[in-house]
């Protein structure tokens, strides 16, 4: 079982690598006036989803229990809190301090889908932590 625990960590923080990715891409793209870092990183993970699809292997390894729920936690860490941050945070700078632009908007969620992602990693982390102590007393005990 930790053997699975441990790769369903590292497929949920590659997708969630690989999704921020693509973000940070459209935002460069964005301020720069060139769709090239956006295609690219479009065609990458187009090519990263193929891949998952059409290899047995790692369809069969994807689709179990641990690998779907960590992927869902990674969704929620880079996606439904930064939008809802991001939306929040840019009604207020919008009346408070000034309006911001659509790339302004995008980078702003950004920072905190990257924030939100290091979170998500960290708190693997700990976990992973913490079960490897409680493994250790265990095997002191027994």
């Amino acid at each position: 079982m930790p053997k699975v625990r441990h790769y369903a960590d590292l497929v949920a923080s590659l997708a969630g690598l690989m999704w921020l990715m693509l973000y940070w891409s459209i935002s460069i793209s964005l301020h720069i006036g060139s769709p090239e870092p956006a295609m690219a990183a479009l065609l990458l993970l187009g090519s990263m989803i193929l891949i998952s699809f059409v290899h047995r292997p790692v369809r069969v390894m994807l689709s179990r229990y641990h690998v779907r729920k960590r992927r869902t936690e990674m969704w929620m860490h880079i996606l439904a809190l930064p939008l809802t941050l991001a939306f929040l945070f840019a009604i207020v700078i919008d009346h408070v301090i000034s309006p911001m632009t659509g790339v302004q908007k995008m980078l702003l969620f950004n920072v905190l889908a990257t924030a939100s992602w290091l979170v998500f990693v960290v708190t693997l982390l700990m976990k992973l932590f913490v079960r490897a102590i409680s493994e250790r007393r265990t095997k002191n005990e027994a």
